[in-house]
């Protein structure tokens, strides 16, 4: 009891910070349901059946067994009788499992989640004559609408501790129109797992899968999760309309893409990502919709940009020229919109050389988040914590920081944040440079460029630039390039917003 009203009373001090601190740890839910009882000699080599009720509205189902006098060689196997069908026999190799209309853990059919009366199944391979065993199973019903406490694939973040982590958040496969080639050179739909490994293979943190308005990808990646137990895998899919394309990130649940037709505005299928707890982005805003590729451009009337988040700034290679997403993204920086500013390669082909712009995880978006889990690494984009590596290295990096002294009290912000300056005082701001010896920071406030600090090329693999800038009390975005000796664009950071509307 002591502990939960200690619990209540830091919620209360430090509010969303230590929530977010909280689910970074692995936190199991309250389960729903649990079902207990004891085995003895006269179960050995039968099988039992545990009755439960699945209330109407559940669309995931997950449940984890434990037993006692396992060092005297007893063993219950684990299985699950919905109310219509056999859905799995995990047996001894599985404690946990998990299933929905999407995905389920392998030995699990995923499908529909019907209400009624569903049944585990267990099976007694083995228990000694004298020994009762006790046993529980844990069941939580989860909802279209619920957040993953960590990751919708992994019930633990993959990396503790707040990082850099870099990765891909636009990506094809043979779920979609991905293709790669056969063992006999043809070409075929593209495995999912060629992709997985490509972004292992280029020492990626996280990707999202984004394979057009479908979600059959899920179980594949719920799979390939604990093989790939270095690499974060984000449900993802890339809602494709006729006016115009928009990733979603951070939920398996069915999202209606028929835009024009049952879908009769954008902002009711903005709608129903919020109620999903889902991040969107829209992308490659800039390029032309037509016959040749109709909604690749963003042509939706009436946008309501304010509640636009993210923005993929930069698809594949492409960072100048009229297809850039860049000037884009900061024509709506300009109009006063926070929007965050993010990459993804938009591969189609898991064996595209890694040195090729659209390869996996070229360019990468790299997000400063509190552990390696999905919910981190949204929770970072959604904070702008985030610059874009535009040739996927694994090494470049920047952090864009400024600082204030607002009536004798130092305010801070990282890129992605709000730092109030009143007309007079004045503003520090300081960039940290990794990795781009030779290459030039250019500042931007409002778009155009400015000498708020030096820009001279760096002299060694780590520098530090500090600067200062008194303040005229008006709304302003500032956020830096990084440019190579020839010009081309290495790194792109995200805005500090000073004295926003």
């Amino acid at each position: 009891m002591h502990g939960s009203l200690l619990k209540q009373v830091w919620v209360i001090l430090f509010g969303l910070h230590f929530v977010s601190a909280l689910y970074s740890q692995s936190i199991e839910p309250k389960p729903d349901l649990t079902l207990q009882g004891t085995v003895s000699r006269a179960d050995f080599m039968h099988y039992r059946e545990l009755p439960f009720t699945v209330p109407a509205d559940v669309t995931r189902l997950s449940a984890e067994l434990s037993y006692t006098d396992k060092d005297k060689r007893t063993s219950i196997d684990l299985g699950l009788l919905d109310n219509e069908r056999f859905r799995g026999w995990s047996g001894g190799n599985k404690s946990f499992f998990t299933l929905s209309d999407t995905d389920a853990t392998p030995s699990y059919l995923p499908g529909p989640i019907r209400p009624g009366t569903w049944k585990i199944l267990l099976g007694i391979p083995s228990i000694r004559a004298g020994v009762t065993s006790h046993y529980e199973v844990k069941i939580w019903f989860g909802h279209a609408t619920d957040a993953p406490a960590v990751s919708t694939f992994s019930r633990e973040p993959l990396r503790s501790g707040p990082a850099w982590y870099r990765g891909d958040l636009h990506m094809h496969d043979g779920h979609s129109d991905g293709s790669c080639t056969s063992q006999s050179g043809k070409k075929i739909p593209c495995p999912l797992y060629r992709t997985v490994e490509a972004a292992n293979a280029r020492g990626l943190d996280f990707i999202a899968i984004t394979d057009h308005n479908t979600t059959s990808h899920f179980d594949a990646m719920r799979e390939l999760q604990p093989a790939f137990d270095q690499l974060l895998l984000i449900p993802g899919r890339e809602i494709t309309t006729f006016l115009g394309h928009a990733n979603v990130f951070g939920t398996t649940a069915p999202i209606d893409f028929r835009l024009t037709d049952t879908v009769p505005n954008f902002n009711l299928l903005l709608d129903r990502v919020q109620q999903l707890h889902g991040l969107l982005s829209i992308n490659h805003p800039a390029q032309p919709s037509g016959e040749s590729c109709m909604g690749c451009g963003w042509t939706v009337p009436n946008t309501d940009w304010a509640r636009i988040r993210v923005l993929e700034a930069v698809n594949g290679g492409i960072t100048s020229g009229p297809m850039a997403g860049i000037p884009f993204w900061q024509s709506k920086l300009d109009a006063g919109f926070r929007i965050v500013g993010i990459a993804g390669s938009d591969n189609h082909n898991s064996s595209t050389p890694p040195d090729r712009a659209t390869s996996i995880g070229y360019p990468s978006t790299v997000v400063y988040a509190n552990n390696l889990s999905e919910r981190a690494i949204l929770d970072g984009i959604r904070g702008g914590h985030v610059f874009i590596d535009t040739q996927g290295t694994k090494t470049r990096g920047m952090e864009w920081s400024a600082t204030a002294d607002v009536d004798h009290v130092a305010t801070s912000a990282q890129m992605g944040d709000i730092l109030g300056a009143t007309t007079g005082h004045q503003v520090r701001f300081t960039l940290k440079l990794h990795d781009v010896k030779g290459a030039s920071p250019v500042v931007l406030c409002d778009g155009k460029s400015v000498d708020w600090l030096p820009t001279l090329p760096a002299a060694g693999e780590e520098e530090q630039r500090i600067g200062t800038w008194r303040s005229d009390g008006a709304p302003h975005w500032v956020r830096v390039d990084v440019r190579g000796p020839d010009g081309t664009l290495w790194l792109v950071g995200n805005p500090i917003y000073l004295n926003p509307r």
